[in-house]
């Protein structure tokens, strides 16, 4: 376990340098200060250390990118965040974290730069949660739009999340038939042994012990992403009748 002090860099890792910490900028000296959070430290496919300071501190960057998507930031966006945030973090890291958004919602933000340099550092299952937490944010106002949408797109592609996955997890945000078939990666055309083989391929693909690392509340939305798979998987079987 490490304290998140002034010294950030005892506790993140590569989101202070490269174009995230380029972003930042001297923002990223007051982040957590002062504060009790503690973090504990994963390993990138690189051998750095991933926090949940280095997944903030990219979620910040990225709901910047989508905020700034079409032109206007939401009430209902940044009420969502505030409270993602004060969950996982706490009251004054909140307030240092909504600083940093605050300052990069200003400037222009290197959307494939970004999402390179945290492909390269975040496991897949990480930059899933990102995806996942993006859509949440943008659909906070039940309204996805357009420019929204692309976004959300580019950031999945270069993030190096396949259509599939992508599709999957916004998929998850619909309660109809179809949309349970997408969230499992398959169609309506699939046999019940297919059916079964995609649950269980996308049950051990999202299980939440995958972000064990990042902070009990990133652990915990990814526990609701499970949940809406088993829950789309659940409206398969009543419909087929499966047992």
């Amino acid at each position: 376990m490490a304290k998140i002090g002034k010294i950030i860099g005892a506790a993140a890792g590569f989101a202070l340098g490269g174009p995230i910490g380029a972003l930042i900028g001297l923002a990223i000296g007051s982040v957590f200060d002062n504060t009790s959070v503690t973090v504990q430290s994963g390993r990138s496919a690189y051998g750095q250390r991933v926090t949940p300071a280095d997944f903030a501190l990219s979620l910040m960057v990225l709901i910047a990118a989508v905020m700034k998507a079409d032109g206007a930031v939401k009430r209902a966006e940044l009420d969502f965040v505030k409270a993602y945030l004060r969950q996982a973090y706490g009251e004054q890291a909140t307030l240092e974290l909504l600083q940093v958004l605050r300052d990069v919602l200003q400037k222009e933000i290197p959307l494939y730069d970004v999402c390179t340099q945290i492909k390269s550092n975040m496991t897949y299952a990480a930059r899933l949660e990102l995806l996942h937490f993006l859509y949440k944010i943008a659909l906070s106002d039940t309204i996805l739009d357009q420019a929204e949408m692309q976004i959300i797109s580019d950031i999945a592609k270069y993030l190096g999340i396949s259509q599939n996955d992508a599709q999957s997890i916004k998929a998850t945000f619909y309660d109809d038939l179809g949309s349970a078939y997408q969230a499992l990666e398959i169609t309506s055309e699939a046999s019940d042994e297919e059916v079964k083989k995609a649950y269980k391929k996308m049950a051990v693909k999202y299980h939440p012990d995958k972000v064990s690392n990042m902070g009990e509340e990133v652990q915990k939305s990814a526990t609701e992403k499970f949940k809406k798979i088993n829950e789309a998987f659940d409206r398969i079987k009543k419909q087929r009748g499966i047992k």
